[in-house]
């Protein structure tokens, strides 16, 4: 999710969440540590609970980044094993970490040992022609045996030559069977699985077959109603009164705080193009948001004329 789940993002889907786990873009250590890039560590209080997305494979730079991220006040610091992209791979992150285990055991002890946060990890179920069901077993009793108990499972094997970063998310075929084999492997780990779910039907069948949890990517970005303004009252037993037209009037003064600290409109409403996915008015929605915000001067009025063109019977 990167350059997508910004602070700007994060905000939106708390104002539409107020229970969900929220993560952000992945972030890479030596950007923090060497390139004193701290900026990339802001955040609004607003999005507790929200972890911070790691890449690295230095075990003495992730502790430095880890220390750096806990004064920084997030909940939850999580290595990602992953991301297949290229520019990741060059810099030894992200999936390619499957093919070493006890560096990844190496990386999350130092993380332990530098902070009080939990550290989390968030892995493929294999990468190339490793076999998903040797692989993984193996390195989730590496990760228990190392004191990281919370995992979170890609169910996707992730092919690091030949095919891009999109065809990984799509290609290589999910093996949910594998990830609950898991559950019943590590009774006493957290699991979670990711990877492919679009529906909380789906997020609910998971979680009652024994699953900790479900992470939801392009899907509640792309229909964040119908996945994160449904999940408090579905999944967390906690009702919300508000629909989302009320949540779009609600960014207004986050977005006059926005320009007035010299931002642009459009980083911020390009996370709100999808918040009425599917309901009359949607596309007249999208087409005055697209093509407005990236004006001189577009402001909160450009969304109040967005929000006329939706159905009034269908707003919410």
């Amino acid at each position: 999710m990167m350059d997508w789940t910004d602070r700007h993002c994060r905000y939106l889907h708390r104002l539409i969440s107020r229970h969900a786990l929220l993560y952000t873009e992945m972030v890479t250590a030596p950007a923090l540590v060497r390139g004193g890039a701290l900026h990339l560590l802001d955040y609004n209080p607003e999005e507790h609970p929200v972890a911070l997305q790691l890449g690295g494979s230095d075990p003495a730079e992730l502790a430095q980044a880890a220390k750096l991220a806990e004064s920084a006040g997030y909940d939850e610091v999580n290595l990602n094993c992953g991301c297949p992209s290229d520019r990741v791979q060059s810099g030894t992150f992200g999936a390619i970490l499957m093919k070493d285990a006890p560096l990844v055991v190496q990386c999350v002890k130092a993380m332990q040992d530098a902070i009080g946060t939990e550290v989390t990890v968030k892995c493929r179920i294999g990468v190339d022609d490793q076999d998903p069901s040797v692989v993984l077993p193996d390195f989730l009793e590496q990760m228990q045996n190392a004191g990281c108990t919370r995992v979170t499972i890609h169910a996707r094997k992730a092919w690091l030559k030949g095919l891009s970063p999109k065809e990984n998310r799509d290609i290589p075929p999910l093996d949910y069977d594998l990830v609950l084999a898991m559950r019943q492997a590590f009774p006493d780990m957290h699991l979670s699985i990711n990877g492919g779910i679009t529906t909380l039907d789906q997020t609910e069948a998971f979680l009652d077959a024994g699953l900790d949890g479900v992470m939801i990517g392009r899907a509640a970005y792309h229909n964040p109603w119908d996945v994160l303004g449904q999940a408090d009252a579905r999944i967390y037993g906690d009702p919300r009164d508000q629909g989302a037209t009320e949540v779009a009037r609600a960014m207004l003064p986050y977005i006059e705080r926005h320009l007035t600290s010299g931002g642009k409109l459009h980083q911020v409403t390009r996370h709100m193009l999808g918040l009425f996915t599917g309901r009359p008015g949607a596309r007249r929605w999208r087409q005055i948001l697209s093509t407005g915000a990236t004006r001189d001067g577009a402001g909160p009025e450009l969304v109040e004329q967005a929000l006329a063109e939706l159905g009034p019977e269908k707003a919410d």
